[in-house]
């Protein structure tokens, strides 16, 4: 055999290996958010019913939000009807609407109108999103009833609310939703009362105003992990329903990839980020943080914003790392309760059962959903190339290039050699 089809074979099984390592791991991925997300649609057989912790809340709650903006990104690559049913029987029986009144207008609150708008994009009615509009224009309009409420004064605001602001715009093709969103999103960035958030040349957020400042026991900076994990997670869902030409979008790009640059430097070598992401004060595993950071950089990997070695190593490091809390029966291990600062609840260990666990299944189901779709698109590169000459052919193929006979409404496919929303 010639040396140039010595090379030639050698390439194609180095391909076929290549692309055989990248399936398995998809399907494990897969397998892994299957498994987390079964154990809490069996631990939570009714999704209508209250959340029992400490005290009872409904189950619109934030945390129950969280989970839910999960369980449509698996939907996405998963698209099974009892994800579907589950969701709108939780939905319609809190009337798609925001948690508490319409004139509470809190940003937790508004949480659970992500996942109604999504369904809206999926299946259209208005009833999807007449609460949450009215809800937020309540809040804009400043009356003495909702002024207290109209900042947000902690971070974790810029994900419960913000994407959901940028949503309704593109339902009603009215910019003031998003105007007021990115309006809240500079005051608390910039101002926040003389204590601003966001510490540009660190990459990395303080919690709230009352936390700013706050060190730790060795002196370094208390950066909540999950609090900036909300943020980074925040700005890649509120950029997805934005055009790049935005007025906006440079904005949030830009403060993306601050935070994109400080993460790799500060991962722990098992692919964990530290709840307190500076400093070894509260040293070991935790999995939320950690599963919001794989999302946020998955996307980032995919948009092709990142492109430094460093980012694919953290992801593929922070993706063994969610792997390795899926107990045996799908329970989530070092899942840090709910809190506001990194001491909260510590330690966290791999047997302890949080406060809550839904919102912990959906930040792993975000990670895993994004780092999923990351691989799949990896192995489609080939397609667009192949379907240049017939880009008019109406057949469709899922990401991993298979041909689709029924296609479903908001999924992601290939037509005509393009990627393409359905």
């Amino acid at each position: 055999m010639n040396s140039k089809k010595s090379f030639l074979l050698f390439t194609i099984i180095s391909i076929c290996i290549i692309s055989t390592h990248a399936e398995t791991r998809m399907d494990t991925i897969l397998a892994k958010a299957q498994l987390a997300n079964k154990y809490f649609m069996e631990s939570v057989p009714d999704p209508t019913a209250d959340s029992h912790t400490d005290k009872v809340r409904p189950s619109h709650i934030w945390t129950r939000g969280v989970y839910y903006e999960g369980l449509m990104s698996l939907y996405d690559i998963d698209p099974k009807q009892e994800y579907i049913t589950y969701t709108d029987t939780w939905a319609s029986y809190h009337e798609w609407s925001p948690r508490s009144t319409v004139w509470k207008v809190h940003a937790d609150d508004q949480c659970c109108t992500q996942t109604y708008m999504t369904r809206y994009f999926h299946v259209g009615g208005q009833e999807k999103y007449v609460k949450a509009k009215q809800d937020f224009d309540n809040q804009m309009s400043g009356t003495d009833r909702t002024i207290h409420n109209r900042d947000w004064t902690w971070i974790d605001a810029i994900q419960m609310s913000m994407p959901a602001l940028a949503m309704l715009t593109k339902i009603t093709n009215d910019r003031k939703y998003i105007d007021f969103a990115m309006q809240s999103y500079k005051w608390t960035r910039d101002t926040c009362g003389g204590k601003p958030l966001f510490i540009e040349n660190e990459g990395l957020w303080w919690r709230d105003a009352k936390l700013y400042g706050v060190k730790e026991s060795d002196g370094k900076n208390s950066y909540w992990s999950r609090g900036n994990g909300w943020v980074y997670v925040a700005l890649q869902r509120v950029m997805d329903q934005l055009e790049e030409d935005d007025e906006y979008y440079a904005l949030l790009k830009n403060d993306f990839l601050l935070m994109s640059a400080a993460l790799p430097p500060i991962q722990r070598e098992d692919g964990f980020w530290n709840a307190s992401l500076v400093s070894t004060a509260y040293n070991g595993p935790e999995l939320t943080g950690t599963a919001l950071f794989l999302c946020g950089l998955s996307w980032g990997l995919r948009k092709g914003y990142l492109t430094g070695e460093e980012y694919r190593i953290a992801a593929d490091k922070a993706w063994e790392a969610c792997k390795s809390c899926v107990h045996d029966n799908g329970f989530l291990g070092y899942v840090q309760g709910t809190a506001d600062r990194p001491s909260k609840g510590w330690p966290f260990t791999y047997d302890a059962v949080p406060n809550f666990e839904d919102y912990g299944t959906g930040c792993f189901l975000l990670g895993l959903t994004e780092y999923y779709k990351l691989l799949a698109e990896e192995q489609t590169t080939g397609i667009t190339e192949l379907n240049n000459d017939a880009t008019d052919d109406d057949t469709i193929y899922d990401i991993m290039g298979r041909h689709v006979d029924t296609p479903q409404k908001g999924m992601l496919y290939i037509k005509g050699g393009r990627k393409v929303v359905y």
